[in-house]
């Protein structure tokens, strides 16, 4: 227990140390803790400490309580981060993300993972979903940086905006891909159309209804109510983020509700009560601080499990089809779903390569293994594994000078002046 502790308090240090030392080099927070991670799992610790995280099977529940804490966490500061109306022609470029790349890159996916790896209908449908959400969190070099930054960072930029809404609906909308593998899974035929609708369709429209109800409660509450000892508004206490992180996603979750969708649609809800208030900055400020500390713990889980052996049996073939996924089907897909869209032609192409993989594509791996019986689960896992940390490796290194040429240039993409 005192090791655990030791080094929890060495992970904080470098939660917030770690930002201030990257900042103008090529490097990432994310890009050193994975490979700190890597280093410490090649070293020869003896058991309990070494040699037991190559296997995360045994893990899963822990990994699985990690992972979605950031996950909600990450959403809820996605969430206040969107200064913007929502509507059809001002989230366009979202909307076309959404409901067009990313089917289809699942799609592909999907047939790329049975072909070339000769995984089961349900195991190539984990894995595809699995490697469908951006990270809101991994991203944040990219995406809108805070809730009163300028408005050519914020609602003006239409590829920091874009990259900020997708990264917060996906992670949401990979739910239902999940579930329906792990209907496949435990299926003798094809599910049902009734226990298609229940388990995989219904959840998304109770989520976002409970999670904005909820949001507009709490903006009374924060913002609106007589009482000033009530009016957290008129107070710096970041820990509501904590109340719209775990309040929207349980009650979603204990009605059969998408609970991702909940809490960023409530962040969302409680942004546009009061979008210019400056309390936000306050919730953004405390949740960045959870952010970083379960990017660290998630990210340095998975070096050293990469050190300890996950990667053990790697095949080129497996290695390939991480790549194809990341910076092949993602760009592409999203390139064909932005053609005509607001960005533009450079920042099509800007959002179209940081489809940044992390948090989200570990939590759906672990997710889906622990709720269902899948063929093959060490392919899956090191495909997952390998898409990850080229992600972090390459946009992580990639993502400020990119961000800061394509806004020099003028090249970002505008907002159009319709909602």
């Amino acid at each position: 227990m005192e090791l655990l502790l030791g080094l929890a308090g060495l992970l904080a240090l470098g939660a917030a140390l770690l930002p201030k030392l990257v900042t103008n080099r090529p490097l990432s927070m994310p890009l050193v803790l994975l490979v700190l991670g890597v280093v410490i799992g090649l070293l020869p610790l003896p058991a309990p400490y070494g040699q037991v995280w190559g296997n995360p099977l045994p893990h899963l529940g822990a990994l699985q309580v990690v992972t979605e804490f950031g996950l909600i966490i990450a959403l809820v500061g996605t969430g206040l981060n969107t200064d913007r109306k929502l509507g059809w022609h001002s989230w366009n470029s979202t909307w076309r993300l959404l409901l067009f790349a990313m089917p289809l890159f699942i799609g592909v996916i999907f047939l790329l993972g049975h072909w070339l790896l000769a995984l089961p209908a349900a195991a190539a449908l984990v894995l595809a979903a699995a490697l469908a959400p951006t990270d809101p969190v991994l991203a944040s070099d990219v995406s809108v940086p805070e809730p009163h930054a300028e408005k050519e960072l914020t609602s003006d930029n239409e590829v920091r905006f874009t990259l900020t809404t997708e990264a917060g609906l996906n992670d949401g909308l990979t739910m239902p891909f999940i579930m329906l593998a792990i209907l496949l899974a435990g299926a003798d035929g094809l599910p049902g159309l009734g226990e298609v609708s229940v388990e995989v369709l219904l959840p998304l429209p109770v989520g976002v209804a409970i999670g904005v109800a909820l949001g507009w409660l709490l903006g009374r509450l924060i913002f609106d109510t007589r009482s000033d000892e009530v009016r957290l508004s008129e107070y710096s206490d970041g820990l509501v983020v904590l109340v719209l992180a775990f309040l929207p996603f349980a009650a979603a979750e204990l009605v059969q509700g998408n609970g991702f969708l909940a809490v960023f649609a409530a962040a969302v809800t409680l942004r546009a009560r009061e979008r210019s208030h400056g309390y936000h900055a306050v919730l953004h400020d405390f949740g960045d601080q959870l952010e970083r500390l379960f990017v660290a713990v998630a990210l340095l889980a998975l070096g050293v499990a990469i050190g300890d052996g996950l990667l053990a049996g790697l095949r080129p073939v497996e290695v390939l089809l991480a790549v194809v996924a990341v910076f092949v089907v993602r760009p592409l897909t999203s390139l064909v779903s932005l053609i005509g869209a607001p960005p533009g032609r450079r920042g099509s192409l800007a959002i179209s390569f940081f489809g940044v993989r992390g948090i989200g594509t570990l939590f759906y791996v672990v997710y889906a293994l622990a709720h269902g019986d899948f063929p093959l689960p060490d392919v899956i896992w090191r495909v997952a594994a390998v898409a990850v940390a080229v992600s972090v490796l390459v946009h992580g290194v990639t993502a400020e000078p990119v961000m800061r040429r394509l806004e020099r240039l003028g090249a970002q993409g505008r907002r159009r002046r319709i909602a």
